[in-house]
């Protein structure tokens, strides 16, 4: 089972001082700054997925997250090169897809069959998909579908599916040197397996999933047990955007091979609790807000609410005190009541208490080997700023990939001569 992490362009700088709060004064963000399998020690993927409309945009002059000196160099440079990935056996596997989510409201795809395939060989992607269109709804009873759900959601199948059949013609006559994915989407478990079963005929063999992500569990095993039907022997199934870590040996068991998914590395600052990961379980954040660099305490500043210098002050104690808590230097309960106290100044909430007295105790940053946590320490644990809610992202990603091996029963594949 491959993981595959999508792309937002999400680096951290790796000479960041997380005690003054300050970047090298020479630092180039392109040069200077690291993706998350340079700054681990482990590998935290198997393969890597970008979105042409991450890059692009969405089509009709609307601009992509790329800037155009980035899109350029990847033009240029192709997405092994862009990315730095390693030249190692097993090699992390590029993916590219169209982003159908940026687009998911738009009656048409905005990309034509020749625009995608240039973007993937220009890239130069290990493998590319087709264009899709997202289909809306689930009906668990075709029968009880509701004829709005099926005409629209029939629509955006045979787009989708006549992309394909277009995509994996041109893909043939321009002799392209990615390997071609299609998507099967559905409105209920019968239309994805009739999506699978018409892709199989056209000569695919690696088809992704789509549209799942909203999906409950249940619908995505009765699609996959419907698919399983017609599925042929050889054909790959690749899960977009879904995770369910607990349900992968079953997602496995019924011809998936590999998914993606941004959640370990977003819970690190999304969630509001699971947010440091370890084989076992997770583990809250502390949540020290920058007075300087906060735009909600900022707010509540300029409101009169919150003194900005007693603010700062606490602040300043808060983070003292946590370090010196990591070094041996203070209590537990004194480091746990410091963040209150500063939670309470700032927020008014006094919330997370028992969670963050949890976290604290069982110091989980200093036994774990990824790299990140043996360099930031305690700061890996605090929610505090882009840089270390980025590392504490990165050091989930590796966590995650283990978590995925250990509940498969194999061995995660790491770079030879990596630790």
């Amino acid at each position: 089972m491959r993981f595959y992490f999508p792309d937002s362009q999400d680096q951290i700088d790796p000479h960041f001082n997380l005690v003054t709060e300050e970047h090298p004064v020479h630092r180039i963000r392109q040069r200077d700054d690291v993706y998350a399998h340079e700054a681990l020690k482990v590998r935290p993927f198997d393969g890597l997925l970008l979105s042409k409309a991450l890059v692009d945009g969405q089509g009709m002059g609307a601009a992509g997250h790329y800037s155009n000196a980035a899109r350029t160099r990847l033009y240029r440079e192709g997405v092994r090169r862009f990315f730095r990935l390693p030249d190692a056996s097993p090699p992390v596997a590029t993916l590219g897809d169209c982003g159908a989510f940026a687009y998911v409201n738009e009656a048409e795809v905005p990309y034509t069959v020749n625009e995608v395939i240039d973007f993937y060989e220009h890239c130069q992607f290990d493998a590319g998909i087709a264009p899709d269109h997202i289909v809306f709804g689930f009906a668990r009873d075709d029968s009880k579908a509701s004829p709005e759900l099926v005409a629209e959601g029939e629509r955006r199948r045979r787009i989708t599916i006549e992309n394909a059949e277009r995509f994996l013609h041109r893909h043939q006559q321009r002799k392209c040197r990615f390997e071609p994915l299609a998507v099967a989407h559905g409105w209920s478990a019968a239309s994805y397996a009739d999506s699978v079963d018409q892709l199989q005929r056209f000569g695919y063999q690696r088809i992704a999933m789509g549209g799942m992500v909203p999906l409950r569990t249940i619908d995505i095993v009765s699609s996959l047990e419907a698919i399983a039907r017609v599925l042929t022997r050889g054909t790959e199934l690749h899960l977009l955007g879904v995770t369910r870590t607990d349900e992968i040996p079953t997602f496995a068991s019924l011809g998936v091979t590999s998914f993606d998914s941004t959640s370990p590395f977003r819970q690190a600052f999304k969630d509001d609790l699971d947010n440091f990961y370890t084989l076992d379980g997770t583990f809250v954040a502390v949540r020290v807000p920058q007075v300087d660099g906060n735009a909600a305490l900022k707010r509540q500043i300029a409101a009169g609410r919150v003194n900005q210098r007693k603010a700062i002050i606490a602040e300043r104690a808060t983070l003292d005190i946590l370090r010196r808590y990591d070094r041996g230097g203070a209590e537990l309960e004194a480091a746990v009541r410091a963040v209150m106290d500063y939670d309470q100044l700032v927020q008014g909430k006094g919330t997370y208490e028992s969670e963050y007295r949890r976290t604290l105790e069982a110091r989980a940053w200093t036994t774990c080997d990824c790299g990140l946590c043996e360099s930031a320490g305690i700061d890996i644990v605090l929610f505090r700023g882009s840089e270390r809610n980025k590392r504490r992202g990165f050091h989930n990603l590796a966590v995650f990939r283990n978590r995925l091996h250990r509940t498969l029963g194999t061995s995660p594949s790491q770079p030879k001569g990596s630790s």
